[in-house]
């Protein structure tokens, strides 16, 4: 899908386990298939299995967060730590498991590690990797997309410790040269296990069917999930988000790219996403991913418009980003697979049943002590030479600046900060200026400075910062909220959020724990 406008660069209650589990056996039941066990045991039916069982085979299956067949042993995803470049491949602790975090965990120790790969679990070698550049480039220096953060997005499946995908405006994978996708009008069928609280309304947060050129070819050239709040093309009930399907030009919620009232604003912690296609014929489908079952938004005829019947389909796979690599849409993706085949009704009631009872649930996103929310605190540095230093604003400029009990009123005033919860999370903080009320500290094109809280979304987001132990042992490590491979960072007493031997001057390696941690002090201002 095309964006509409270049991206800006920096920029319910679950069932009781019994109760979940009962109903897990009932769908299954209706299918002629068994319930599956969860968590780190091996498990003798998961959705790919009930898939084949159903006449249409996964040809593509990706999960960072567990096993997608029964019998599969092989590795999940792929991690880089910025400290050496080295690689580590993470797979289940068991047949049909839950991903061994642990080991991750240990690689990426006291460094940052980010996804490279996301392994194919169907044997067809479909690998996602780094998406290449296409009609937009992406901001890597080589216009390359970003690669997401390995342990931005930590969830448990089954009690077990598990990693997403933390997709920020810019992050993307692709693959441009598949095996056994639906090309052309042939039939096919998929779903996605994402974040339906993360979401934004860049275009496009998609998974699924693309172009294998990374550009916009036409029409009916793609069938994707994509989860948001574009109104750009096509909409459902409410405010949004919602779960459409990106054919290429057009997001569709029904028959046309308009509004349609029966594809309602879903914001499930954990959502299933569902679309699937044949000749003139497509349906979407959706429903919480930790209880119920999938409801049916449409199922029809295809849209109208010229190019769409019959689809024109190219057999690319994309994670992230639109058709032609736009790359401003935001999302979190934990698990999903492709399907030769039109999938029955009670074959995808089954995956459905399946995933509610593998047990998504939410986990910390931080760590270490998190500074009281309404204190009055100083970030000092703790770099040697700079441990003098603290974030301050002059004005809406901020830098690491030489204060100390001697300095003027003004300048302590500068220098402090009343912690509020998190704007956009309140696990997170966010820092108001103790001397200029209603302006905090947020990021703008990877830049700190001090801007006033105009209510948006965006702000939040950019406002919030979540706490991790600190990087070389000492204070605090402040992460971006909306870009998690990033944190608060002095480089030549300017602050940015960066990253650990990221593409900029100021994502540079050497130095890099000791610049992102920050001891968080008693206000220098009273």
């Amino acid at each position: 899908m095309r964006s509409p406008e270049r991206p800006r660069s920096a920029r319910g209650a679950r069932l009781p386990r019994r109760t979940g589990l009962l109903m897990a056996a009932a769908l299954l039941a209706a299918a002629g298939l068994t319930l599956p066990t969860t968590g780190a045991q091996a498990a003798t039916t998961q959705p790919c299995d009930l898939y084949a069982t159903g006449g249409t085979p996964c040809v593509a299956a990706h999960s960072t967060t567990r096993a997608l067949y029964g019998a599969f042993t092989g590795s999940l995803y792929q991690v880089r730590r910025a400290s050496d470049g080295t690689t580590l491949d993470v797979k289940p602790l068991a047949a049909g498991g839950v991903a061994n975090a642990a080991s991750q965990d240990t690689f990426c120790s006291g460094t940052t590690c980010l996804i490279t790969k996301i392994y194919d679990q169907s044997g067809r070698g479909n690998v996602l990797t780094q998406a290449p550049p296409g009609g937009f480039q992406g901001p890597d220096v080589n216009g390359y997309d970003n690669l997401a953060g390995a342990d931005a997005a930590p969830v448990t499946v089954g009690g077990q410790k598990a990693y997403g995908v933390f997709v920020s405006p810019g992050t993307g994978y692709r693959n441009n040269n598949t095996s056994g996708i639906a090309t052309g009008d042939q039939a096919e069928g998929m779903y996605a296990v994402l974040d339906g609280t993360h979401y934004n309304g860049g275009c496009c947060f998609d998974y699924g069917n693309a172009e294998t050129s990374s550009l916009d070819t036409g029409n009916g050239h793609m069938e994707a999930i994509y989860f948001g709040n574009s109104t750009a093309w096509g909409s459902g009930s409410g405010s949004g988000p919602w779960i459409m399907a990106d054919l290429e030009n057009g997001l569709f919620s029904g028959v046309s790219a308009g509004n349609n009232a029966n594809d309602p604003t879903v914001t499930h912690r954990f959502l299933t996403a569902v679309v699937k296609g044949r000749a003139n014929q497509w349906a979407l489908r959706g429903g919480n991913a930790q209880s119920g079952a999938l409801s049916t938004y449409y199922e029809g005829v295809r849209p109208s418009v010229s190019g769409y019947n019959p689809m024109s389909k190219e057999g690319a796979i994309i994670l992230g980003i639109g058709g032609d690599n736009s790359v401003s849409a935001q999302g979190t993706f934990y698990e999903g697979v492709m399907t030769s085949g039109y999938p029955t009704a009670a074959t995808e009631n089954a995956v459905q049943a399946n995933i509610t009872a593998a047990g998504y649930q939410t986990r910390a996103i931080t760590s270490g002590t998190k500074p009281t929310v309404g204190s009055a605190v100083s970030l000092r540095a703790t770099t040697s030479g700079s441990t003098d230093r603290y974030i301050s604003h002059s004005g809406t400029t901020v830098t690491a600046a030489q204060v100390g009990s001697s300095s003027s009123s003004a300048a302590r005033g500068q220098a402090t900060w009343t912690v509020r919860a998190g704007l956009a999370n309140s696990e997170c903080v966010s820092f108001e200026s103790k001397d200029t009320a209603g302006s905090y500290l947020r990021h703008s094109d990877f830049q700190l400075s001090l801007g006033v809280n105009n209510g948006s979304t965006l702000f939040a987001q950019d406002a919030t910062f979540c706490q991790q132990s600190g990087k070389n042992g000492q204070g605090t490590t402040f992460r971006s909220f909306n870009y998690p491979t990033r944190d608060i960072r002095h480089y030549e007493y300017n602050l940015y959020i960066a990253a650990n031997g990221g593409v900029h001057t100021f994502d540079a390696a050497s130095l890099w724990p000791d610049d992102v941690s920050w001891v968080v002090a008693a206000g220098l201002a009273s």
